[in-house]
């Protein structure tokens, strides 16, 4: 006599299946909110800090033509740099071609002046913008001289202070 028993493998594999989708689920909630770049903290003297992330570089969360946006500070770049879907979908027409020299070669864009760009509190109108670059996001931009050279900036163990000029 054979009696038809239920097989440990096919008993336990959907709750085994359920906890690991659990985990899955609760781990990618995490690193979204991790990952996320977080607002410059205003000090109350006005001054703006950046925090540097995991990777050394320095983050912060901002606006382009009222638009949010994901910055990576980049002092060596010259302009503020999006991407062409990005400049779409914040508006940022027109301008004039050109032809950006980059680490990674030579690349066609445009320049766009007078957008709007938020950090902060801190609002700046008058800001050239090249539209044209390439991360890995279409959210996320480059904030280069056109924007910092607003501020003096000084940085101060792993954080950058931007202060008012």
């Amino acid at each position: 006599m054979t009696s038809k028993a239920a097989s440990p493998t096919k008993t336990g594999l959907i709750p085994m299946m359920i906890f690991w989708f659990a985990v899955m689920g609760l781990l990618y909630v995490l690193m979204t909110h991790y990952l996320k770049p977080k607002q410059a903290q205003v000090l109350a003297n006005g001054d703006l800090v950046i925090n540097r992330s995991q990777d050394g570089h320095f983050y912060t969360a901002g606006i382009i033509n009222g638009k949010e946006v994901k910055f990576m500070v980049d002092t060596g770049a010259s302009l503020v740099s999006v991407s062409e879907k990005f400049a779409q979908k914040a508006f940022i027409l027109g301008g004039v071609p050109t032809t950006f020299k980059t680490a990674n070669g030579d690349r066609r864009g445009r320049v766009v002046e007078g957008v709007g760009v938020s950090v902060g509190p801190v609002n700046v109108t008058n800001v050239k913008v090249g539209v044209g670059l390439s991360l890995g996001n279409e959210d996320e931009a480059l904030l280069g001289q056109s924007f910092l050279s607003k501020f003096d900036i000084s940085m101060n163990k792993n954080q950058m202070v931007l202060r008012s000029r």
